[in-house]
C-alpha cells in the first residue's frame, strides 16, 4: 500500500497538508465536507502537491516537516512539482 503526503489549497487561499493511502478518495471527502474539520468550511479544495511515501510512518514524518514550513516554502515546493510534470 502506497501512502501519499499531499497539500490542498482551500477556497480562502490557505493550505492544508495531510496523508492518505487513497488520494482521490481523500480529496473527494474534503470537498464533500467529510475530510478534516479545517477544510469543512473552506471548500472547495484543490490538490496542489503530492508525493509518495513507503509507509504511514514516513508519510507522517514528511507531513510534519511540510506543516512546519512557511507558506512561501510550501509555494516553492508546489512550484517544484509543477515544473516536473
Amino acid at each position: 500500500m502506497t501512502w501519499h503526503v499531499y497539500i490542498i489549497e482551500c477556497d480562502d487561499g490557505s493550505f492544508y497538508t495531510g496523508i492518505t493511502n487513497d488520494l482521490d478518495k481523500r480529496i473527494t471527502a474534503h470537498n464533500g465536507g467529510h475530510g478534516a474539520k479545517y477544510t469543512k468550511s473552506r471548500r472547495p479544495v484543490h490538490l496542489r502537491y503530492s508525493e509518495p511515501a513507503s509507509d504511514r510512518g514516513q508519510a507522517s514524518q514528511r507531513e510534519y516537516a511540510i506543516k512546519s514550513l512557511r507558506k512561501s516554502a510550501k509555494l516553492e515546493l508546489i512550484a517544484t512539482q509543477m515544473t516536473k510534470t
